[in-house]
This record gives C-alpha cells, structure tokens and sequence, in this order.
C-alpha cells in the first residue's frame, strides 16, 4: 500500500478491506496493514457511502486483537476515522472497546504516549464540548491516565481546546460539570514545588473556563456555581481574585435589572454577594490587591443600598492598611510603596465622604480609624507622603461639612441628610478639623528646621492656602490671618515653587473676582507672584 497515493486507495478503500481480510498474516500481520491503511484514509476520505462499513468492518478484525501493543497501533490511527466521519455515538463506541482492551491487566500503563495521542485528536476535531462530554465513555477514559504527569498533561490538552475553539459563553450543565472536574484536576497538581509559570498558565485557563460559564438571568444558580469554584480553586490566587470581581458584578448586575429599586429578593441576593466576597477576599495573599477588592466591594455594596456590608468592607480595608510593607520588589529592586499607598487612600477618601455614619457610633468614625493607621504608619520623613493625606483629609473634612454633597449614591442617605446642620456633627467635624490642621503645623515646623526639606515645607505651605481659600470661610479675621502667615512662610526663603505659587495667586484672584468679597480681593492684592 506505500506504493499507492492515498487518494487512490481512498477511492478502492472497500475493496483493499476486503483483501486484507481475506489475506494471509504470514510474513506481515493484518494489524499493520489496517494501520496503514487507516493512515492513507485519513489523508483522502473513502466515498461517503462507504464509511461506516469500512470502520465496521475494519473494527471487526481489530477488537479481536489480544496483544494491547498491536491493539493500541491500530487504535492510535483509526480514532480519527470516526471523528472526522461518525456522530458522537460510535467514538463514544470506540472509546469503550479502546478502555476494555486497555484496562486488562493495566496495559494501560504502557501506552500512555498513545493514549495521550489519541485525546488530542479528538479534541482537535470535536469542538462542541457538549457532545464530548455527554459521551459516558470520555472522562472514564480521562480517568484511566493515572499517572498524575501524563493527567495534567491531558487535562491542559482539554481546557486549551476549549478556550481557544468555545467563543460563546456556555450554560450546558454537563459540559460545565465536565470541565470543572478537567479543571480541578489541574488545581490539585499545584504544590509548594510548582513553578510560577505552571501556576500561572493553569490559574489562566481555569478563569477563561469560568468566564465562559452562564446561566443568563438566573444570577442566583450563578452565584452558585461560584461558590462550588471557590471551593475547587482556593488555592490560586488568580482564580479567587477573578472570583470576587465576578460576583461584584453579579450584583452590579443585579442592581442594573431592577433599576436600583430592589425587593426583598433582589436586596437579599446583593447581600449574599457582598457575604461572598466578604469571606472570599482574606484568601488573597497580596495586600495591595487585597485592598483594592475591600474597596471596590464596599463601592458595590453601597451602590446596592447594602450599608452595614460596605462599613464591614472599609472598616476590614483601614485595618489591613497597617500590614503594606515600606518597600516592595519590583523587577529585581526594592521600591517604596508609599506613592501606592497614598493613591488608594485618597480613592478611599472619595468613597468615605458619601459613606454614612453608624448609628450606634461616634460621627466620623471610619475616617477617625483612618487617621490613627496614617498616624501609627512608619513614613519616609523624606517625602511628603504623610502630609499630602493629611492635606487631603482636611479637603474630605471641608466637604462633609457642607449642606449638600457634590455627590451621593442613589438611595443611600449621607451624612449631610443624617446630620444636616447638627451642632454635635459639626463640633465633631470641628474637632477633627483643629487636630489635622495642628498635624500640618508640626509638619510644617519639622521641615523648617532642616535647610534641605525647606523646598517642601514652601509647597505644603502654599497647598494649605490653596485648601482654606477654597472650603474655609475666609471673612473670618483668624482664617485670612492663617492665609496670610502661611504666605509669608512659603515665600520668606525664595525657594518655594514658581509654578504653585502662580496657582494660589490665580485662586485668589479668580475668588475676589467670582464673589466680590472685600476679604478674598485683598489677600489676592497681598500676594505676589513671582517674575
């Protein structure tokens, strides 16, 4: 048969099974010549009418077979054949005559280089992983891998067939089922031992899998499934960071299908998200991730009028700020993680204005927490890290004390509708006003002692001013005479920054001009910029 093109023993591919069956196995065995003949017929297809009696009765002669070794030859070739020509029913045939061949005495054990072949054929022809896995015969062929290398290497063969070919987002229970078990084979390979790279390229297909798994508007079964996936995959970091943000948006969901109006259901399944999470995110290893997802929930769950949730997720993010390390390796080196720090923060700051005060606590309480982390943190008296916050605090502080916020969250009461002009909130509110400014004095004399942090305690200065002149009442004597000595001292050494000083020039002069108040004209005449 070598002699032959493969389209011309295609095209008698009837007539060469009747002769080989009828040949004499002296010298050359029948098993070799169905495997050559089976690999002619893979280059060129036999007549269609042909196909099923040329793999009937080509199978005929192979199951007979005794020895696995010329068995699994034969089969190595031959389960293309149905693949490319028969329905699911006769390679979920073949796949049972494959296991009762190679199950006898664990031959298995000896063909695993096959039998690993033979899955990636399939799976290289099969597309439509709800045929694949509805076949009763595949994932106990899966199972007869029972070296844990070769197990995992056919699993990834699975998962990466199905990332790669499944575009559209599936909610058939037995391919999900089928890839949650390929899936948490794959988890369970990882170990202390593991390289990165395996870890990551495994984390990797497990979330393209759960990224393609939906149940459409059931959110709850939903919710379900990815309570069994934290279950299965807690060991993978991606994969519990993928977790969180799919059921944030779950509840964001949830929030978009009714409006922001929420029953009693809807209002009872946005809280079992925010438990969810809530239990999920201590799992997460990485600080800085970890506290990031402790916000972004708190945002989620306060979108969903779920209050009492998001104080859990902020009060949990202020507590976790005091284990950010000072410095992080970053490509080979050690960098200081204080411009992240000061980044999230100021994000939390934003959120914290429109978050309202418990009830049965005292006013401001998680900004009150806030504050004693940023106190009790191990800055870098080097930067102005510490003072940018406290710059900023005072800006949040300034605002909370306003009849009406510049934002708020559909539903959810802030403190400016709790409180309005109550005289305990606003002492309150004073009270934390007095304690920040008075941190910024000690900061501003601290930097003047030394000739090098001059240069900075110049631009902190001019960033307090630019902070009272545009939230304080500056018609107060004692405040236009703090914006004055503040000033003075950013500019009596000459080495405060040109660029911030025109800015709080521009300020002065764009308030005098904007409310024609006496108070705001003359201390923007008193100013000089510089030349």
């Amino acid at each position: 048969m070598p002699t032959f093109s493969p389209s011309f023993i295609a095209s008698r591919s009837a007539k060469f099974v009747e002769m080989i069956k009828s040949c004499d196995e002296t010298g050359f065995s029948k098993h070799h010549l169905h495997r050559v003949l089976g690999m002619n017929l893979l280059l060129s297809d036999p007549p269609a009418e042909q196909r099923m009696s040329i793999l009937r009765d080509v199978w005929k002669d192979v199951t007979k077979l005794q020895d696995p070794s010329d068995y699994i030859r034969c089969a190595e070739v031959w389960i293309e054949f149905p693949c490319k020509h028969a329905g699911k029913k006769s390679i979920n045939t073949f796949l049972g005559d494959l296991m009762k061949h190679m199950t006898t005495d664990r031959a298995f054990e000896n063909h695993y280089p096959q039998l690993q072949s033979m899955v990636s054929k399939i799976v290289s022809h099969i597309h439509d992983f709800s045929a694949l896995f509805s076949m009763d015969r595949f994932l106990p062929f899966i199972d007869i891998f029972q070296r844990e290398s070769v197990k995992v290497d056919v699993c990834k063969v699975i998962i990466d067939s199905f990332v790669r070919h499944q575009s559209e987002p599936t909610a058939d229970p037995v391919t999900i089922n089928g890839l949650m078990y390929v899936c948490k084979v794959l988890h369970d390979s990882i170990d202390a031992l593991s390289l990165r790279d395996e870890e990551r390229q495994i984390a990797n297909y497990i979330v393209n899998f759960l990224r393609r798994v939906t149940h459409g508007r059931d959110l709850e079964a939903h919710l379900n499934f990815l309570v069994d996936a934290r279950a299965n995959f807690s060991n993978l970091q991606t994969v519990i960071v993928y977790l969180v943000q799919r059921v944030n948006s779950l509840a964001v969901e949830t929030h978009r299908m009714v409006k922001g109006n929420h029953s009693r259901k809807t209002s009872a399944f946005v809280r079992a998200c925010a438990a969810y999470t809530f239990i999920t995110i201590p799992g997460v290893t990485d600080v800085f991730t970890r506290l990031n997802l402790y916000l972004l929930s708190g945002q989620v769950a306060l979108l969903n009028q779920a209050v009492t949730q998001g104080d859990s997720f902020f009060k949990s993010a202020v507590s976790a700020l005091s284990e950010v390390p000072q410095t992080q390796e970053i490509d080979g080196s050690q960098r200081s993680t204080e411009p992240w720090l000061v980044a999230f923060v100021n994000q939390l700051l934003s959120t914290l204005l429109v978050v309202p005060d418990h009830p049965e606590r005292e006013p401001l309480w998680l900004l009150r927490g806030l504050m004693q982390v940023i106190q009790e943190y191990a800055w870098d008296e080097k930067t102005d890290s510490k003072a940018q916050l406290y710059l900023n605090i005072l800006s949040l502080l300034c605002a909370a004390g306003q009849d009406e916020y510049c934002y708020t969250i559909r539903k959810v009461e802030s403190n400016d509708q709790l409180y309005g002009a109550d005289r305990k909130f606003i002492g309150a509110l004073s009270q934390i006003i007095n304690s920040v400014v008075d941190e910024l004095f000690e900061m501003l004399k601290k930097l003047g002692s030394n000739k090098e942090t001059m240069a900075q305690q110049a631009t902190l200065a001019l960033q307090l001013v630019k902070i009272l002149l545009a939230h304080m009442d500056a018609r107060e004597t004692s405040t236009a005479q703090l914006v004055m000595k503040l000033w003075n001292l950013a500019n009596k050494t000459g080495v405060a920054n040109k660029k911030i000083v025109a800015q709080t020039v521009s300020i002065a002069k764009s308030l005098g001009d904007r409310t024609g108040i006496e108070v705001y004209v003359n201390i923007a005449g008193r100013f000089t910029a510089p030349a």
